[in-house]
Formats: C-alpha cells, sequence, structure tokens
C-alpha cells in the first residue's frame, strides 16, 4: 500500500526526522536543500518555497500523512531565510486539492475529529511571519479550499471550481471553513456555498473575492513567481505585521484595532529597514533592506 493511502499519526517533528532526506548532491546551505517526501514536492525558486501537493492518481486528496508533510515543508520554508514567499499549489493540472482523503475520513473517530488536523496546517499557515499563496489549477474542494483559506492570497487558472459539499456527505466543514469562508466572502455567498454544497467556477470565485487573480492555466506558475518576486521586495518585518493588524485587527473592536495599528506602525518606524525605505525613496534607487 502506497503510504500517501495510510492513516498516520506522525508527529511533526517525527516528519522531519524520517520522512525528509536531503539530496546529497545539494549545497550545505538551508535554501539549496532537496528534501524528499512521499506525498509532496518541495523546491525553493530565488525567494519562493513552492510546495506541490503531489498525489494527481488521488486527485490531490489531502491524506494525513499528506498533512503532516505540508505543516513540515511550511516549518521548513518558515525556518529559512532566504525563503520570503511560500506558494502552495497542486500537480497533475487538474486538482489544487479535492479535499480530505475519504477513505481516511469513513473511520474517522470522535477523538481524531477533534484534533486540529486541516485546521492546524490553516492555522500555521494564517501565522506565519510571511507571505503565502495558494495557486489553484483545477479542483478546490473542502480541505483544500480550507487549506487555501488560510494563506493570504489565492490565484486560480480557468476552469477552477471551489467548493464546501462536506454537507453532502452528513458532516461539515472541520477545516475551518465556516470561520474563514464567512471573512473572506461575507455571510451571504459563504452560506450559499456552503449549505448548497454546489461549487463555483473561478469567474465566480474572483467576483465574490475567493480568489484576486485568474490567469490562464500556463500562466498561472509566472504570475505566482512575479507576485513572490514582488514581495521580496519588501522589508521582511512588513507582511508579519499586516498579517498580524487584518488577522487580530478583525477580531476586536475597531477601537482596539486602530490603537494595535499605531502600535504597530510605532514598532516599525524604529527599524533600520524604515530609514533604507525612505532613503531609498527619495534618492530614487532600489532599497536594500535587512530585516533590522
Amino acid at each position: 500500500m502506497n503510504l500517501c493511502e495510510s492513516v498516520s499519526s506522525l508527529s511533526l517533528p517525527f516528519m522531519m526526522n524520517t520522512k525528509m532526506n536531503l539530496d546529497s548532491s545539494t549545497s550545505d546551505s538551508a535554501h539549496n536543500a532537496s528534501p524528499v517526501f512521499e506525498c509532496i514536492l518541495y523546491e525553493v525558486r530565488e525567494s519562493l518555497a513552492l510546495i506541490t501537493i503531489n498525489r494527481p492518481e488521488k486527485h490531490n486528496a489531502i491524506s494525513l500523512l499528506t498533512l503532516s508533510e505540508l505543516q513540515a515543508a511550511v516549518a521548513l520554508a518558515a525556518a529559512d531565510e532566504a525563503v520570503r514567499v511560500i506558494g502552495i499549489t497542486g500537480a497533475g493540472g487538474k486538482s489544487f486539492a479535492s479535499g480530505s482523503d475519504l477513505n481516511e475520513v469513513m473511520h474517522r473517530d470522535l477523538k481524531k475529529a477533534l484534533e486540529p488536523i486541516v485546521q492546524g496546517l490553516a492555522q500555521q499557515l494564517e501565522e506565519l511571519p510571511k507571505s503565502t499563496i495558494a495557486a489553484i489549477d483545477g479542483i478546490c474542494m473542502g480541505g483544500g479550499l480550507e487549506i487555501a483559506l488560510g494563506c493570504d492570497m489565492r490565484i486560480c487558472a480557468k476552469g477552477s471550481r471551489f467548493g464546501t459539499p462536506e454537507g453532502k456527505l452528513g458532516i461539515i466543514p472541520g477545516g475551518g471553513a465556516t470561520v474563514r469562508l464567512p471573512r473572506i466572502v461575507g455571510r451571504g455567498w459563504a452560506m450559499e456555498m456552503m449549505l448548497m454544497g454546489e461549487p463555483i467556477s473561478a469567474e465566480q470565485a474572483l467576483q465574490i473575492g475567493l480568489v484576486t487573480c485568474v490567469t490562464e492555466s500556463e500562466d498561472l506558475m509566472a504570475e505566482l513567481e512575479r507576485r513572490a518576486a514582488h514581495l521580496a521586495t519588501f522589508a521582511p518585518f512588513v507582511p508579519q505585521f499586516m498579517k498580524l493588524m487584518v488577522h487580530k485587527g478583525m477580531e476586536g473592536s475597531k477601537e482596539a484595532a486602530l490603537t494595535m495599528e499605531k502600535i504597530g506602525q510605532g514598532a516599525l518606524l524604529q527599524t533600520e529597514d524604515k530609514n533604507e525605505g525612505i532613503d531609498a525613496f527619495l534618492t530614487k534607487r532600489q532599497p536594500e533592506f535587512k530585516g533590522k
């Protein structure tokens, strides 16, 4: 049996130690290492860490092993100072991720259901100090959509389909869709998608704000790399503070959020990167940020 199809309860540290082997042909630097996983691919392209869900024969369904490897890869990218942006996509050109592996869900008991599982990965992506982008080409359903919702941005190819079909299976979403989807597309469309359980098109996803860019399939990776290159020009502290202000600011009162924004801006005004950014703008040159 393929390891991707087995139920795994491996912890993140164990995954890092046993499922990831470094290619001996690479250099000693962390960002040049080529980790080898069972169910995903990991590659660093300049400032972009590209993580590809690699189960095309299963429409990139998210098994527990796949999930553990995704968490390990995200942690690896987060620790690599050369990486400024993390992109997640799916192999095969037909699916980003079709949802959780139903062969496993069939046997999932209450104890396992109460574990973070997909929620944990989405939260990990949301709380990262680096920018994250889901590049979607094809089916993006259930747990796959919930992973994408944890990313800061979602871009997709024409022909992609999005949905939360859990209601048709006699359950509700369990990876964060009931929380993140209404915050992104509004309560009305979130209720439409979850209650009806019908997929929406890439064009509809763009219209309601679920994605912010729709490309031809062959142009999707170029768009991801273009965004990553652009984001890499910002001071390293900027995405961390931007994300913190947006996510935490939405949880409390407007007054508290505005106060937090001023405190955050005040902190960044004390950095060397602020001086470098303003001086570069005034002298019409490219800034050289150092994360200080």
